[in-house]
Formats: C-alpha cells, sequence, structure tokens
C-alpha cells in the first residue's frame, strides 16, 4: 500500500475532507456568494433556516455532509437489513432531513462531528485493548535451535516440540520449556506482571515471550506456537475482553427498545409542534452512544490492565462479580503457606523400634501415595539411606484420614487418630498426646501403625508465606469483610497459622465436600464468595463459589482456561489487587452510565426549553463519548503497590534426631517456648 493509499484509507481521511469543504462553504459564503438554482428543497415554514437560493456555499456543505455521511447511511440500511434499529439510523434520518428542508449547514456539522467522533472513539478504544497488544509484541519471531550438534535460527514456529533451543542474554524465550542446561535471569513481567527477573537453572520451567536479562540457557522445548502459555493468555484475554457483563447486557436491550423509542418521540413532537426542525434535533441529542460504549469501554481497559499485571479475568460477568467480593475462602497449603513440607520429627512409640524403623515403614507405605505430604517422607527416607525399593503391594487412601497399605505382607497405616478409630486401634501408646503437641506447634503429625501396633509418628512442615499476613490486610483495605481459611488439618494447626497471618474466620478439619458446605454457608449469610485453591481437593468448593481463582496459574494450561480469575505468578498479593482492581472498573462503568443519561436528559431539556440546535446536539453528544472513553482510560493507570520482598527458597531436608513420646517437642537442637508460633506450619491434607 502506497503513501497515497494509506491517506486515503485512514480513519482520519473522511472527517478531514469533510472539514475542508465545510470551510471552503463558509469561505466562499463571505467572499463569492455563488448563486446556482432556485430553491428545491422542502419548504419548513416558520421554522425554515437560510435563503430561497441554491448557492455555491450550500453545494459545498451540501458535499461535506455527503462525504461524511455516506457511510453512516451505509452502516444504517446494512443495520436495519438485520432488523437493528440504531445511532446510524438516527443520524441518517437526521442528516437526510435536515437537507429536505434546506438546512445543509446542520446536515454537514452533525455528520462531520459523528465521523470524527468515530475517528477519536476509534484512537481511543484501540488504547484501551493496548494491552492486548502488548502482549502480542512479546511474542518471539525467531529462534535458535540446536539441530545436528549446530545453531539453526528459525521462527519461532517451526520450532518442534522436543527440540533444544538455547536463549542467550537479551533474547526472548520463544517457547514452553523446560531449561537442561545452563544458568540466567528471566524476565516474566509478560507472564506474570514480577518485575524483578527470575533466576533460572536446570529442571526449572520457563515461558514464551519471557526475556533472558543475564546468563545462557539450554531450553527443552515443550510447548510451541499456539500450545504455549503466551498463547493462552493472549486468547484467553480476546475472548475476555468481548464477553458481555450482566450490566452490558442489560444496556444492549435497553437500547434496543431506547433508539425506536427516540424515533417515535420525534415524530410525536414534530407532530404536535409542527416543527421538523424539532423533530430532528431529538433524533440527534436522543443518540444513546455513550450509553451503550459505557460498560464495554469499561470491561475492556478494566480486563487489559489486569492481564498486564499477570491477572486474567474470564470476562465482563466475572469481573462484574468480583467487584461485590465480601468474603475470600482460602485453602492453606499452597495458599498461606509455602506448599513446600518438609520432614521435621520421627517420634519412636513402641520398644524394639527406632527412628530408621519408623522412617522406612512410613516411607514404604508412602511410596503408593499421590498426596503432596508422601514426598517430603520419602526424600527423607532416601536421604538416612532407609528407603526400600519398589511400590507397596496395594494402597487404599482414606480420603480426611491417610492410607493404608500392604508392605511385606504386613498392613501399615498412616494418618490421624479417626484413621485409628476406623480399624479399631484403641491403643495408641501415646500417640495422641503426642501429635497434639506437635500440632500445637504447627507440625502435621502423622501416626504410623503396622499390623496392629502403633509403633511411632512422623511429622512433616510448611512455612508461612511471607506476604500471607499482608495479602489477608488488602484484602480487608479493598473492601472484603471476612477471609476464611478452608482445610483439612486439626484445629490446633489452623488456628495457628490463623493467628501468625490475621485470618478472620477458621474452619478446621474438612473434608473436600465440607469445604464446599463451608462456602454454601457463606453465600446464604449473602457474602458473594471467591475461594482460593489447587483445584484439586478444592474442585467442589471452587464450583460452589461466585468466582474461583487459581494461582501460579503460568505453568497450567487447565487453570488459564477454567479459573473464573487466574494469577499467573505465585504472588498472594494478586488477589487483593484484581478484587480492588474490579471495584475501580464497577465505578468507571456506573460513572460512565450516568454522563450518559445526565448528557441526554441536559440536551432534551435544552431541545425544548430552545436553544439546542442538531449540530450543538451532535457536538455535546460526541464530547460526552469522549468523556466517557476517557474516563475508562484511567483504569490502564497502573496503582499496584510494591509487593514484600521475595520469599526465601524451600529449606533443604536436614535430618532431625528422634524423639519418645513425654520429651519436649525439638525444634533443631532445641525445644521451642510454650504456645510459641514456628514459621514452619503444618500442611493441610488428608491427614
Amino acid at each position: 500500500m502506497n503513501p497515497v493509499q494509506k491517506v486515503v484509507r485512514g480513519k482520519w481521511f473522511i472527517p478531514g475532507l469533510s472539514g475542508l469543504l465545510i470551510l471552503a462553504s463558509l469561505l466562499v459564503d463571505r467572499t463569492i456568494g455563488g448563486e446556482l438554482t432556485a430553491r428545491w428543497w422542502i419548504d419548513a415554514g416558520a421554522h425554515a433556516t437560510g435563503s430561497d437560493v441554491f448557492t455555491l456555499a450550500d453545494l459545498l456543505m451540501l458535499l461535506a455532509a455527503v462525504v461524511a455521511g455516506h457511510q453512516i447511511v451505509v452502516k444504517a440500511v446494512n443495520a436495519l437489513l438485520t432488523r437493528v434499529i440504531g445511532i446510524d439510523l438516527l443520524v441518517s434520518v437526521a442528516a437526510i432531513g435536515a437537507v429536505l428542508i434546506g438546512n445543509f449547514w446542520e446536515a454537514a456539522a452533525v455528520t462531520f462531528l459523528f465521523a470524527i467522533g468515530h475517528a477519536l472513539e476509534a484512537a481511543t478504544l484501540n488504547k484501551t485493548r493496548s494491552a492486548l497488544a502488548e502482549l502480542v509484541a512479546v511474542a518471539p519471531d525467531f529462534a535458535i535451535v540446536l539441530r545436528d550438534g549446530e545453531q539453526v535460527e528459525v521462527p519461532a514456529g517451526q520450532v518442534a516440540m522436543g527440540e533444544i533451543v538455547l536463549v542467550k542474554n537479551g533474547a526472548k524465550v520463544p517457547v514452553d520449556g523446560q531449561v537442561v542446561a545452563g544458568t540466567g535471569a528471566i524476565d516474566e513481567a509478560s507472564i506474570t506482571g514480577e518485575s524483578i527477573p527470575v533466576e533460572k537453572a536446570k529442571a526449572d520451567q520457563v515461558f514464551a515471550g519471557t526475556v533472558s536479562r543475564g546468563g545462557f540457557l539450554q531450553v527443552l522445548a515443550t510447548g510451541i506456537g499456539a500450545d504455549t502459555t503466551l498463547a493462552r493468555i493472549i486468547h484467553r484475554v480476546e475472548e475476555a475482553q468481548d464477553a458481555k457483563a450482566k450490566t452490558q447486557a442489560f444496556i444492549d436491550r435497553f437500547s434496543a427498545w431506547y433508539t425506536p423509542a427516540v424515533m417515535v418521540l420525534a415524530v410525536v413532537a414534530g407532530l404536535i409542534s409542527g416543527d421538523v426542525v424539532l423533530a430532528l434535533t431529538l433524533l440527534v441529542i436522543g443518540c444513546p452512544g455513550a450509553l451503550v460504549i459505557s460498560i464495554p469501554v469499561a470491561i475492556v481497559a478494566g480486563i487489559g490492565r489486569a492481564a498486564r499485571n499477570g491477572i486474567l479475568i474470564k470476562g465482563g460477568e466475572f469481573l462484574e462479580t468480583s467487584a461485590r467480593i465480601s468474603a475470600v475462602a482460602v485453602d492453606k497449603t499452597g495458599t498461606l503457606t509455602e506448599g513446600r513440607p518438609e520432614l521435621t520429627d520421627v517420634v519412636v512409640l513402641a520398644p524394639g523400634h527406632d527412628r530408621a524403623s519408623v522412617l522406612r515403614w512410613a516411607a514404604a507405605a508412602e511410596a503408593g501415595s499421590e498426596h503432596p505430604l508422601a514426598r517430603p517422607i520419602i526424600d527423607a527416607a532416601r536421604a538416612e539411606g532407609v528407603a526400600t525399593e519398589g511400590i507397596p503391594e496395594g494402597v487404599t487412601p482414606v480420603p480426611g484420614k491417610g492410607i493404608v497399605a500392604e508392605v511385606e505382607g504386613r498392613r501399615v497405616r498412616i494418618g490421624n487418630p479417626p484413621l485409628l478409630e476406623e480399624h479399631g486401634i484403641t491403643e495408641d501408646n501415646g500417640a495422641g498426646r503426642a501429635a497434639t503437641e506437635l500440632a500445637a506447634v504447627g507440625r502435621t503429625p502423622m501416626i504410623v501403625a503396622v499390623d496392629d501396633t502403633v509403633i511411632g509418628l512422623v511429622a512433616v512442615a510448611d512455612r508461612i508465606r511471607e506476604d500471607a499476613p499482608e495479602m489477608v490486610r488488602r484484602l480487608h483495605e479493598a473492601g472484603v469483610d471476612k477471609v476464611v481459611m478452608l482445610t483439612g488439618d486439626t484445629r490446633l494447626v489452623a488456628e495457628a497459622i490463623g493467628g501468625a497471618t490475621g485470618i478472620d474466620e477458621i474452619h478446621a478439619s474438612l473434608l473436600p465436600e465440607d469445604k464446599l458446605d463451608a462456602v454454601a454457608r457463606l453465600q446464604r449469610d449473602g457474602h458473594t464468595v471467591a475461594m482460593v485453591g489447587d483445584g484439586v481437593n478444592d474442585a467442589p468448593a471452587l464450583a460452589t463459589a461466585d468466582i474461583g481463582v487459581a494461582m501460579g496459574a503460568a505453568g497450567s494450561a487447565v487453570a488459564v482456561e477454567t479459573a473464573d480469575i487466574a494469577l499467573m505468578g505465585d504472588n498472594l498479593l494478586k488477589l487483593p489487587e484484581a478484587i480492588s482492581l474490579a471495584r475501580r472498573t464497577a465505578r468507571v462503568m456506573r460513572q460512565n452510565i450516568a454522563i450518559a443519561l445526565i448528557t441526554v436528559v441536559v440536551l432534551l431539556a435544552g431541545v425544548f426549553a430552545g436553544g439546542v440546535t442538531m449540530s450543538i446536539g451532535m457536538l455535546v453528544h460526541e464530547v460526552s463519548v469522549l468523556v466517557v472513553i476517557v474516563n475508562a482510560m484511567r483504569l490502564l493507570r497502573n496503582q499496584t503497590r510494591p509487593t514484600v520482598p521475595g520469599r526465601p527458597a524451600a529449606r533443604r531436608y536436614r535430618p532431625r534426631r528422634a524423639w519418645h513420646a513425654g520429651s519436649p517437642v525439638p525444634d533443631g537442637d532445641s525445644a521451642p517456648a510454650p504456645r510459641r508460633v514456628p514459621r514452619a506450619v503444618r500442611s493441610s491434607a488428608r491427614r
């Protein structure tokens, strides 16, 4: 396309040409005059304007109206063919009516202002979608891959699954993948919204569209093209920005009746008053443009701002619902805690057994478990050289209580006291008291029984996230009335974590269905509930909640596609940020509706009071549309607050000495003070 074609096809060409013709008409009218023909238009009687002759200035003004108005008429006709009466029809009828009564200035002014208003709307609306454009812009174009031992540059879309991609300093990561060699720092702001580069080493995950800020990485491609996290984010944002909120759907239904009603009002007013100009003016000032655009422009801007900050909101309906959230229910593991439990204690309770024996039986049973608490026990046994080879002959999970496994011909039970009760084991060798002592200091105790004898107890612990207390505080600042913990842990452990984080309400020892009941109870109490969970044990509660929130969704395609709100990073403070942004967006939507309605009411009053012409009405109408758009663009400003400094990495396993029932609970080499809540806390689970 050559420069001339670009200008002609640009959004400013038609309003620009129409404006030049209007200026030429005014100039000719003041200088030449140029009478062409006698009056050919309809006589408007007492309400007629202009002269009785058609001049060169009138011709130029008519041409200006045709240039600016022909596309408006085409759109109006196309809409009528689909049985839609829209704003374009109101403007078309008003402009054509003005021409037919010889009011060429009003026809030209109305169509020119409408055309220039549309051009300005397009320009500003594009800015509200700038977040999506930025996401598309970070998509990598090329990749360097290793093929036959040589570095080959290929388009990013031609990288094959399983190929090794080289990421050098300053380069964009072209694929989703796993680091197989090298180290480096990756800026993941385009995915998670976090500006601080993340250190990457072997076995770490990287995402397409992120940028290397140092180092050299070899990455095994596990996601390419449309199967990358970035591509899924772009797809979700596109869908979300086009999805209608409930308020927008109502406005659309209202507009479908409002526009025909304006036409009927104009006809009735014209017939009663005998004033054609009044009828045409009513058509112009009754245009619901600002009202129609008030909701979608705010939704597009709000969802776009959220995407920039690493928050994916499913659509306008979910954005509106998020603005009403009054209660937030959170799971414990991976939400309030880091989700990386480790073995802290091995308690020996039966004669003939020692630390190695208790740990060996526990690890052997857990080898057949899929539960997160199994891994730290197995890792500890392996580190101490007591792990068994293979898997148990059979494993039976007991939800909310533990597991039963067949190991070397013997039945091993590992879990909480209710598991022992269910299997008729009444003599616990003091396991109940030991478990209570461990739970009181925030550890997860699991009783180990071989056949029908309790031989000991193991405990694991997790760390409270550093930003968990700040998240709770900011949720309250954002207008959330109640933050509730839903956990499978015992009351003692839950209270230890709740006290450390400032949780308002604690529900402990819950099974998955109990969490669902807790969410439903909050809803019956009148709360709009958001549930933050892992999507597995918490699936029923997530489905019941008004808003389901997934954390750390960057690595999960399912979470990105299904969560109502997906927090791409692992930053808890993104949750109050998402709710605050939703409330800001809802305020802007209400402000926009008020601006649109007040504008129409004032113009209507002005028309009947006298003094508001078609051109003035169109000018005010277009100004109100632009005000609505600019108001929504305020949402694009980043109002995020600094986050808590980076959390420490998970601690490595360090063997602890065994202790026996009745001994003080150890913490390294010393016992904790009474009722002390350590940073290590119990991990939620079925136990």
